[in-house]
């Protein structure tokens, strides 16, 4: 019996060990990955005329420094629509007062009004994309509480411009406001969760910031893909992953996001983001839950057997405790090679993540257990809030109800000690065409 026991944890010891190695591994190709590529910033200019959608709702931290951003592209042809729900939205008159000082570069303001049978980012979307003029070549996407670097769209195209290619796709990092232990374990899983993205081909989209040729978003139908739908970016990786058009991501496409959450608001944040996966990309949610509860099974069996050892059990204490300080070993170094990406990353940010950085090398177990109760949480619920909007989501991702939550238009995140502005709860009706601004 002692036998089979000893068979039976040297068989997880391997399972634990080769697991922490290819995560390793894959972070350190990571890292090299984006390097490389990020030495090429200056080398690369595309060219081509560009239409970049910015959905807005509510006072996001600096929007308007977010804004100002994303006129202030070294890309010589491109044209901003901003998008908003109503006119009441606060966001309004910082995107007026932006659109003013970058008279230069061409933009509109479209007002959507209130979504009925989609997601209202989804709505949004499908009418500031329902009249695209002729000479657009390709078509990018931000969402306003993204911070991108100057060369954000000029990379994104030269990546969009390759034939063979679906879509290019950067992803967010999180930089946190508040110096919490929630704000911390969201970092350090979002980092995790980052680094598996590399050279090699795959099929998600970060709705937060990609870009696509024109010719293939008609091609494919996006826009009636879109219809009666959440997720904007999960269902256009379904339609590249059936066209068999793989998606690239790019490092410099990377945008800093800033957040400040409590623990249950942090927790139903990442619950979200895995219950939509599990709707609209059911494969890739369950290759997390598997992946998730595998690493922390594994943590807690070693920790068991300890335990177990200091009791009279059939392994020694030692050998598990051993095992456990070789997993940490190899997972703090794990995440001392994602944070040395702060250098490459967000260099001017290196202080002001201090902290978070220290938490995601020395306590990143933590960040993954957080993860595994998110997407664990994530096996039951249809109902979604989002940015004040609570959905019903079916099967195939179909939205079914939509129901307003007081107030409705509301201020995500803000810096410690600076107050929400009023913001108006007024409805309004949904207009019957276009307006625009600018």
């Amino acid at each position: 019996m002692e036998y089979i026991w000893w068979v039976g944890y040297g068989a997880l010891v391997v399972a634990a060990i080769v697991q922490a190695f290819l995560l390793g591994l894959q972070t350190w190709e990571h890292r090299r990955y984006a390097r490389s590529c990020m030495r090429a910033l200056q080398s690369r200019r595309p060219t081509g005329r560009v239409a970049v959608f910015a959905p807005c709702k509510g006072l996001d931290v600096d929007l308007e420094g977010n804004l100002r951003a994303l006129m202030a592209q070294d890309y010589p042809e491109f044209e901003v629509t901003f998008i908003i729900e109503s006119a009441d939205d606060p966001a309004c008159a910082i995107i007026r007062r932006v659109m003013g000082d970058f008279e230069h570069v061409a933009a509109r303001l479209v007002v959507a009004g209130h979504a009925v049978e989609s997601g209202q980012k989804v709505h949004n979307l499908r009418m500031a994309t329902a009249q695209l003029s002729p000479d657009l070549e390709y078509l990018a996407f931000l969402d306003s509480d993204a911070r991108p670097r100057a060369e954000w769209l000029r990379m994104l195209v030269a990546g969009a411009s390759r034939q063979g290619l679906g879509a290019v796709t950067g992803y967010r990092w999180f930089v946190p406001m508040a110096p919490t232990l929630a704000n911390h374990a969201l970092y350090s899983l979002n980092c995790d969760i980052m680094t598996l993205l590399g050279h090699s081909s795959h099929y998600l989209v970060w709705g937060g910031s990609w870009a696509i040729r024109r010719e293939l978003f008609d091609r494919l139908g996006f826009r009636a893909a879109w219809k009666g739908t959440l997720s904007d970016d999960l269902v256009a990786s379904r339609l590249l992953r059936n066209a068999g058009m793989p998606v690239r991501f790019e490092p410099a496409g990377v945008v800093a996001s800033p957040t400040n959450h409590r623990w249950l608001s942090m927790i139903s944040f990442v619950r979200r983001q895995y219950l939509v996966g599990r709707y609209y990309v059911p494969h890739w949610w369950t290759f997390a839950l598997f992946g998730a509860t595998l690493t922390n099974l594994l943590w807690l069996v070693h920790v068991a057997v300890a335990v177990w050892g200091l009791k009279g059990g059939p392994i020694a204490p030692y050998i598990a405790t051993t095992v456990l300080a070789v997993l940490y070993a190899m997972y703090a170094y794990r995440g001392y090679l994602r944070q040395d990406l702060i250098a490459t990353y967000f260099p001017e940010r290196s202080e002001q993540l201090r902290l978070a950085r220290l938490f995601d090398i020395w306590l990143n177990p933590l960040g993954g257990l957080v993860n595994w109760l998110a997407v664990a949480a994530s096996v039951f619920g249809r109902h979604i809030t989002w940015r004040g909007i609570s959905y019903r989501v079916l099967a195939g991702g179909k939205v079914r109800a939509v129901r307003r939550l007081e107030p409705e238009i509301v201020a995500i995140a803000f810096p410690p000690g600076k107050p929400a502005p009023a913001t108006s709860a007024r409805p309004q009706p949904p207009p019957s065409d276009l307006k625009q601004a600018g």
